[in-house]
């Protein structure tokens, strides 16, 4: 009752065609290319531990900014109000 009416589609035939493809083996180099990836994905995980530990010393030096900087504020306002008394 309150499913919608869809037309009608007219049927289309399915056409498939098979093309034969040829490939030719790539010639080989005669090295094996194993010891290369290893070697790729060490620089990779060396590059991401360095930049996550760079990252963090970041991190801690803007932390130590704004904490000296606070602490300045702080001492500021208490030698400015003991100057007025």
């Amino acid at each position: 009752m309150f499913r919608p009416k869809l037309p009608d589609t007219p049927h289309v035939p399915n056409i498939t065609t098979h093309i034969p493809q040829t490939h030719a083996p790539a010639p080989s180099a005669g090295r094996p290319v194993a010891p290369f990836v290893g070697v790729g994905v060490g620089a990779v995980a060396a590059v991401v531990v360095v930049g996550v530990v760079l990252t963090a010393l970041l991190a801690a030096v803007a932390v130590s900014a704004i904490s000296v900087a606070i602490a300045a504020v702080v001492l500021r306002s208490l030698v400015t109000g003991a100057n007025k008394r």
